[in-house]
């Protein structure tokens, strides 16, 4: 639908609301910490919500406007109109995302879409499209009577593993038919190494729209498992002693159609602009840490053993680093970064990892020597010899590193920082006081 104009737009959808019986339509929006919000109207209400008339009070969502100055306007962008793949025989519904507005019409600096729009522009204006390739990864768990999610699967089956050992094949099937049914092209399903947990894959595509495929991606799979009596979950470490769920993100820029990072002349056909971005993802590795991984519970999933990075480093084939550059070249030259986690807000953080990897080219950073080693096997001293530094351990240690790097809060605005860091330290005072499970294993009995 972007090849369409307005009109053209308008006119298929309700040619679509018609052909699939289209009574009720979903407009979503995201908070600032990555949470689909929603409200459902008759279609009936189609031409003021194209018409971008649907109010909302933005002071009920959490870090958006004060009471005082709370009411805001939703602006669907209707290339993202989507008939939800679980309609019924006897109706469908729709659904469109939207941008946030403030009453004299001005995008409303609180909006995550928004930021990334914004970072966009910065990459347009220097002649780069930037293209995106998520692998998240998930578990899905089973319910108690109740309908509660339990941290227990009848699922015992390994990375790569098939049926009857995989019992989440037939479910992985299911969710890849419902995301193709949603305009999804799937490039890849399979069992991941914790048992439960699953990742599939879907084709690349511009930022925006990718990070949009992202939120609707994690709303199809947690609707369908829940069909399915499962409870999808895209917690970055729900389970001790397992693998815990990423979300690498593979990038390339675009110019006049050509893969930038790709060149025949350079050594490893990677260019000097790809050397570059790669130089300003780890210059500010740890500020944007806080953005791409922003749970207290992200950090269980950043630590050595699990194949997850905790090292800022870059290799072309070693999977041990921070960033990795896949093999493929020509048009599929990409930069991998392997920290995100499922849990993020996708237009936050593609806008921080986008900006910093132009900062690394507009200032031409050289990264360190790519590292060959696997350096979880690596000591302090063999670390430091490499100049290997080490990502934030803590939500905490992410957000002081965050608040000292003025490049990624300038991407993310004053307002939405400011809400960020209040949010999250939040959180981590929250985490801070409470008594855990393990401490009174450990301690109630010894002292």
């Amino acid at each position: 639908m972007n090849e369409m104009n307005r009109e053209e737009q308008i006119k298929f959808i309700k040619e679509s609301i018609k052909e699939n019986k289209i009574k009720f339509i979903v407009l979503q929006l995201v908070d600032i910490m990555g949470a689909v919000k929603s409200i459902t109207l008759p279609v009936s209400q189609l031409d003021k919500i194209t018409s971008n008339e649907i109010m909302f009070d933005g002071s009920s969502i959490d870090g958006f406007a004060r009471i005082e100055e709370s009411d805001m306007y939703l602006y669907p962008d209707l290339s993202t109109y989507l008939v939800l793949p679980w309609k019924t025989d006897e109706y469908g519904i729709a659904r469109f995302i939207c941008d946030v507005y403030t009453p004299d019409e001005k995008p409303f600096i609180g909006c995550p879409r928004g930021i990334l729009r914004k970072a966009l522009e910065e990459a347009k204006e220097m002649g780069y499209e930037f293209f995106v390739g998520p692998e998240p990864e998930f578990y899905l768990f089973d319910k108690d009577e109740k309908g509660n999610p339990i941290l227990e699967s009848s699922d015992a089956a390994g990375y790569f593993d098939m049926a009857p050992i995989d019992r989440g094949e037939d479910v992985r099937e299911i969710i890849s038919l419902a995301l193709e049914e949603a305009g999804f092209e799937v490039e890849a399903a399979h069992h991941e190494c914790g048992a439960g947990q699953h990742e599939i894959d879907f084709k690349y595509s511009d930022a925006l729209k990718t990070a949009d495929n992202i939120m609707t991606f994690r709303y199809i799979v947690k609707r369908i498992s829940d069909d399915l009596g499962l409870f999808a979950s895209f917690m970055p470490k729900p389970v001790e002693d397992m693998a815990g769920s990423g979300m690498h993100i593979n990038m390339s820029l675009f110019k006049d159609g050509e893969n930038i990072f790709y060149d025949t002349e350079a050594k490893n056909m990677l260019s000097d602009k790809a050397v570059h971005f790669v130089g300003g993802l780890l210059k500010h590795a740890k500020g944007y840490t806080a953005i791409t991984n922003p749970l207290v519970n992200s950090y269980k999933r950043l630590v050595p053993g699990y194949e997850a990075p905790v090292y800022i480093a870059w290799s072309h084939k070693n999977r041990s680093p921070l960033v990795r550059v896949p093999a493929k070249r020509g048009a599929s030259t990409r930069v991998e970064l392997r920290s995100p986690d499922p849990a993020c807000n996708p237009y936050l953080a593609l806008a921080t990892v986008l900006v910093a990897g132009l900062d690394g080219i507009n200032n031409k950073m050289e990264p360190p020597k790519s590292v060959l080693g696997n350096i979880y096997e690596m000591d302090s001293k063999e670390r430091f010899e490499k100049d290997i530094d080490s990502l934030p351990r803590t939500l905490y240690e992410a957000i002081m590193e965050f608040k000292e790097n003025e490049i990624m809060k300038k991407v993310l605005g004053e307002h939405i920082s400011e809400k960020f860091i209040k949010a999250k330290l939040d959180e981590w005072d929250r985490f801070r006081k409470a008594v855990h499970p393990w401490e009174i294993d450990e301690y109630l009995r010894a002292f």
